[in-house]
C-alpha cells in the first residue's frame, strides 16, 4: 500500500504539471499554432482554391478541439522536466548509485536526442506534403482539414523523436551487460534493413523522402552508439573478474564490508 501510495502522489503531480502546461499551450495558442502550419504554407498552391492553401475546419467542435490538442502538445513538452523527474522519483530508492549515474546519462541524452529527431521532422515536413498534394488531379482543388493536418504533423514529431530514442536503448542495453558491441556487430546488416523497414511503414506520408530522412541519421546514431558500446566492453574487460578462477559448484565469497559501506551511504533501500 505504500508503494501504491507513492505512486499515486507522483502521478498525481505528473498530471498536474500537465494540465498547467496545457494552460500555458492554451493562452499561447496562436504562436504555436502559426509555428505548426508553416510547413504547410510552404506547399505550391498550384492545386489549392484561389492560388492559396488554406487549412479548412469541418466541424461545429473542430475548432475546440484543435485549441485542446495543440494545449496538450505544449503541455507535455513544457512540464517534462516535471513527469519526468516523478517518474525518476518513484524508480531511484531501488537503485545502485552507479546505475544513478547512468540513469542520469541518459536521461540528460534523451532530451537532446528527441528534440533533434522533432526538429528534423519538422523541417522534412513540406517535403512529404508537396510530394502527395502534387500529386492531386490538375482539375481538382485540394481542401485540407485542420485536424488532419495537425493529426499528421503530430505523428512526424512524435515518430522521429522516439526513432531517435532507439539507439540510446541500445546503449543502455550495453551498459547492463544485455548486448554486447559483438553482437551489434554481427547484427548490423539485419539493424539497417529494420531501420529501413520500420522508417517507410512508420512515416506517415510514407513517401521515400521522409523515409530516408528517417532512416539514414537513424543508422547513424546506431553506428555511434556500437562505438560507445565497443569502448564499454573494452574498458568492462580489462576489469579483473572477482569469480573468474570459481568453479561451477563453488559458492562465491561475499565482501560484507563492502555492503555495509553501500548500506551506509543509503544506495540501496532496504
Amino acid at each position: 500500500m505504500e508503494h501504491l501510495r507513492e505512486l499515486r502522489n507522483r502521478l498525481i503531480k505528473a498530471i498536474l504539471s500537465l494540465v498547467l502546461g496545457g494552460i500555458v499551450g492554451w493562452i499561447f495558442f496562436d504562436p504555436v499554432w502559426d509555428f505548426l502550419k508553416q510547413p504547410y504554407e510552404q506547399v505550391p498552391p498550384d492545386n489549392c482554391i484561389g492560388g492559396k492553401c488554406d487549412l479548412v475546419v469541418h466541424g461545429i467542435f473542430d475548432g475546440f478541439f484543435i485549441h485542446l490538442k495543440v494545449a496538450l502538445i505544449v503541455g507535455a513538452v513544457l512540464s517534462s522536466p516535471i513527469w519526468l523527474y516523478q517518474i525518476w522519483a518513484f524508480v531511484a530508492p531501488g537503485l545502485y548509485q552507479r546505475e544513478r549515474r547512468w540513469t542520469y546519462t541518459f536521461m540528460a541524452a534523451a532530451v537532446p536526442l528527441f528534440g533533434l529527431g522533432a526538429a528534423l521532422a519538422y523541417v522534412t515536413m513540406d517535403k512529404g506534403l508537396k510530394i502527395f498534394i502534387g500529386l492531386a488531379p490538375g482539375d481538382t482543388d485540394v481542401l485540407v482539414g485542420v485536424q488532419d493536418y495537425l493529426s499528421y504533423a503530430q505523428a512526424m514529431l512524435f515518430i522521429f523523436g522516439l526513432t531517435f530514442e532507439l539507439p540510446l536503448f541500445v546503449v543502455m542495453l550495453n551498459f547492463v551487460g544485455v548486448l554486447t558491441q559483438e553482437r551489434i556487430r554481427k547484427s548490423r546488416r539485419l539493424l539497417i534493413f529494420g531501420v529501413f523497414v520500420f522508417a517507410a511503414v512508420a512515416t506517415p506520408s510514407q513517401d521515400p523522402f521522409t523515409m530516408l530522412a528517417l532512416a539514414l541519421p537513424t543508422i547513424v546514431l546506431f553506428e555511434v552508439a556500437e562505438v560507445i558500446a565497443y569502448f564499454h566492453d573494452r574498458r568492462k574487460a580489462r576489469e579483473a573478474d572477482p569469480y573468474e578462477e570459481l568453479a561451477d559448484d563453488e559458492a562465491s565469497p561475499l565482501d560484507l564490508d563492502a555492503i555495509d559501506a553501500e548500506l551506509e551511504k543509503g544506495d540501496r533501500t532496504v
